[in-house]
């Protein structure tokens, strides 16, 4: 009777230890969460909800939420005029956080005539320290460029282990003091 009721006295405190360790586990997130940058096509605007859709370069629409914090570069408003900022039909940049389905954008950056501009060339230095990174252009000059915060947070995506000289990159720039400012680049080879 003894090896009976070990038994059952070790099943039941073996099913509390498992039961323990799956309620510390957080739960499981759905889909994507955190910041993403996507580079899209201004669709539709709707000042009166605070949205804006976004067709990315995939022929994907995302539907982004502004808020008071969202700031375009690129664009002459801010704060509540923010929309007004960024016309159907726009080419932009937006660096946006996913969470529980909803896409909040943090940053758009448009590109266009009186917005930022972009810039081809090949990385020779990335300065992690300073937040700088220095590009040869296609007439061998070389240029090298203040990095937005966004963007030196982003350096280590696929462009830091690089060996200098073989990453060649589109980068969306903005000049801003008489200095040029990457906010957002992209490698393409």
């Amino acid at each position: 009777m003894r090896s009976n009721l070990g038994v059952s006295v070790m099943t039941t405190a073996l099913l509390f230890i498992g039961r323990a360790a799956a309620a510390q586990q957080p739960p499981p997130i759905d889909g994507v969460t955190g910041t993403v940058s996507l580079e899209g096509t201004v669709q539709k605007t709707y000042e009166g909800a605070h949205t804006v859709i976004v067709k990315a370069m995939d022929g994907v629409e995302h539907l982004f939420h502004l808020t008071e914090r969202t700031v375009v570069h690129g664009g002459k408003a801010a704060g509540d005029d923010v929309l007004r900022a960024v016309d159907e039909g726009s080419k932009v940049v937006v660096h946006y956080t996913a969470e529980a389905g909803n896409e909040t954008a943090d940053e758009v950056d448009r590109v266009a005539a009186d917005g930022l501009k972009t810039t081809e060339g090949i990385i020779t230095n990335v300065d992690r320290r300073a937040k700088t990174m220095s590009i040869r252009l296609a007439d061998g000059s070389e240029q090298t460029l203040r990095l937005t915060e966004r963007a030196a947070a982003d350096i280590g995506n696929g462009i830091d282990g690089a060996a200098a000289g073989t990453a060649k990159v589109i980068v969306y720039v903005n000049d801003e003091a008489g200095r040029p400012v990457a906010h957002y680049f992209k490698r393409v080879s």
